[in-house]
């Protein structure tokens, strides 16, 4: 009987899953009610910066392995093959720079949101603009997480799609509202360990059912789903090594270096050691998660020769095949269904809660405290709550939009990361990395960066050839090449064609470079910053390093050469230049955005000048 006549869920499979939600909101209970019961914004927004490394990677993975890498990784592989799994590269560098430079700027300035730092650097306007992007970007990605598994569900078991939505996104609302940060750190440990599992038992059943090892492996080296190492320069190839390995490495910043919801975590640990160890744990299990899923896609291929069934679940989407593997393997097996299913909403609740949280927080501390510094705490608490809410409740309207959108859901998550968070990642980076940057090449640089990156992703979407054709398991795969290759070259595009079939995998890289560039040129044209002007602790000597070879006098006149390290250090003193009164020393034309600023300097400055 085709799985997709029948709803496979049994007795046994809804306990399960109701266990998982259960459990989700128990551990929102139990911080609501323990502790200082979330009575504090410091409590609920940043966990009382308490957390262990272990329990902030687990959520850090939780976090990026959201329902849509479990769903559309899978169906990436089984229809272009396993070229995607090079992005695994990406994780080194993209995990290591967070570590050793964004981490340290952030932790050091004790701030609790990320875009408190634009402000320290820059203004109060390029922060604001930046937390309006970011909570663009968040929001947009939130319904692609609700909508996945909401599909997914009324696959297997009939559920109205609808009606699955409202359940996820109210569920995770309430144990995100009610625990706060501790309630979503801890329920991402819990729900890691779901994913993992649940990827596991599909693929071990799925081989099991196909032959076995040896046969998944001849079906798909026959059917041409083990790609080489590709080093085509060409940045419209839509994946090589060049676009995951390269452009990848810019979309993990953008990921792990500067958005809020993983800095979020990282100012949450109990210590800056904490704080970086938990990011180099999170590089084994991101690589397991991304092995997990790709080969969850080689399975499928080896089972249906890449055949297309997704029309069976009244569907057209490619993600839609993965569901309809899933009920394949795992129907007759009470109980594994269920898992599958908990695997899909962990990611997603992960993931969703992280977004609710991180929104709360900036919609807090960027939009909503500078404007009243005089709110008591047990008001900014409540508010903060009504945000973390509101937030799940629009979520479920964007997962309406996501339901109209035509791409795989992995491409759509992938470039909105692109296309919104690398203009962000750009913005951090011109003002950690050039000390000459100043605000109106920053707020310019930004604004323009969001310009061409609509510009390149509209553009992208409506001039979009039709999907490639998946080749098929027989003997003729040779031909099939071929034919394809001759379509391909026949086809290349041209002029402003060829820039809008920029590989997807660029937009961020290729995003961030133009902010960086517009601000410097800005910059220079209206009066460049000088460094000994901007707020010791917000930049980070990286090209005094770079050019280490050079000369120290040069490299005072060239480039910022201000340790790290001397982030708590008071500069001297100049009365007739400078005003006091926090222990830096800031220039004298810079006094009308002072109080701003000092509303919120990080307590470890002030403590310096009480103690000094």
């Amino acid at each position: 009987m085709d799985p997709s006549d029948q709803k496979i869920f049994t007795v046994i499979d809804y306990v399960i899953f109701a266990v998982l939600l259960a459990a989700s909101m128990g551990i929102g209970l139990y911080y609501a009610l323990s502790g200082g019961r979330q009575r504090t914004t410091q409590e609920f927004l940043m966990a009382d910066r308490s957390m262990g490394c272990l329990p902030v990677s687990l959520s850090l993975i939780a976090s990026f392995q959201s329902a849509v890498a479990i769903i559309g990784v899978p169906a990436e592989i089984y229809t272009h093959g396993t070229q995607y799994w090079f992005i695994g590269c990406a994780y080194i560098l993209g995990l290591l720079i967070p570590a050793h430079i964004f981490i340290p700027v952030f932790y050091r300035l004790r701030v609790s949101s990320a875009y408190q730092y634009l402000e320290l650097r820059f203004s109060k306007a390029v922060r604001i603009c930046g937390t309006l992007t970011f909570i663009f970007q968040m929001v947009i990605y939130m319904g692609v997480c609700v909508y996945t598994p909401a599909f997914a569900l009324n696959a297997v078991t009939g559920f109205e799609l609808w009606g699955t939505v409202l359940a996820t996104g109210l569920v995770c609302t309430l144990y995100t509202t009610l625990g706060g940060l501790k309630a979503v750190i801890w329920t991402d440990v819990f729900q890691t360990v779901v994913m993992f599992a649940g990827q596991l038992a599909v693929i071990v059943v799925g081989v099991q059912k196909t032959g076995g090892v040896a046969d998944v492996w001849r079906k798909v080296w026959e059917g041409n789903r083990i790609s080489g190492l590709d080093l085509n320069p060409d940045p419209t190839e839509r994946h090589t090594f060049w676009t995951l390995g390269v452009g990848g490495v810019f979309l993990m910043l953008s990921l792990y270096g500067v958005n809020q919801a993983q800095v979020q975590r990282y100012l949450s640990s109990r210590t800056e050691k904490e704080a970086v160890r938990s990011c180099y744990m999170v590089f084994p299990s991101l690589q397991l998660a991304l092995a997990l899923s790709c080969v969850m896609g080689l399975v499928m291929f080896a089972r249906y020769c890449g055949e297309d069934h997704s029309d069976k679940l009244a569907s057209s989407s490619r993600d839609a095949m993965v569901i309809y593997f899933v009920m394949d393997m795992l129907h007759g097996l009470p109980g594994l269904p269920g898992l599958f299913i908990a695997c899909l909403f962990s990611a997603a609740l992960s993931t969703i809660s992280s977004a609710f949280n991180s929104l709360a927080t900036v919609t807090m501390e960027d939009l909503i405290k500078p404007q009243y510094p005089a709110m008591t705490e047990a008001r900014a608490t409540l508010l903060s709550k009504v945000l973390a809410m509101s937030y799940g409740l629009l979520c479920l309207a964007m997962a309406y939009l996501t339901h109209l959108m035509g791409d795989s859901v992995l491409q759509v998550a992938l470039k909105i990361f692109g296309m919104v968070g690398g203009p962000i990642l750009g913005l951090f980076c011109l003002g950690m990395f050039f000390p000459w940057a100043n605000s109106i090449g920053a707020l310019v640089g930004l604004c323009v960066g969001l310009v061409v990156a609509f510009w390149l992703g509209i553009g992208s979407i409506l001039t979009r050839s039709t999907r490639p054709l998946p080749l098929e398991c027989s003997a003729n795969v040779t031909i099939a090449i071929q034919t394809a290759f001759n379509n391909i070259t026949l086809s290349q595009p041209s002029g402003l064609k060829r820039f809008y079939s920029l590989s997807y995998m660029w937009y961020s890289g290729f995003n961030c470079t133009t902010v960086i560039l517009i601000g410097l040129i800005i910059s220079f044209l209206t009066g460049p910053t000088k460094e000994e002007d901007v707020m010791p602790g917000t930049l980070y000597p990286l090209l005094g390093k770079l050019f280490c070879f050079l000369p120290e006098h040069l490299k005072k006149k060239l480039c910022c050469v201000t340790p790290l390290g001397q982030t708590l250090a008071a500069p001297q003193r100049q009365p007739s230049q400078h005003k006091e009164g926090n222990g830096l020393a800031f220039p004298q034309e810079d006094r009308s955005s002072l109080e701003e600023r000092e509303s919120f300097l990080p307590e470890t400055l002030v403590e310096y000048e009480t103690a000094v």
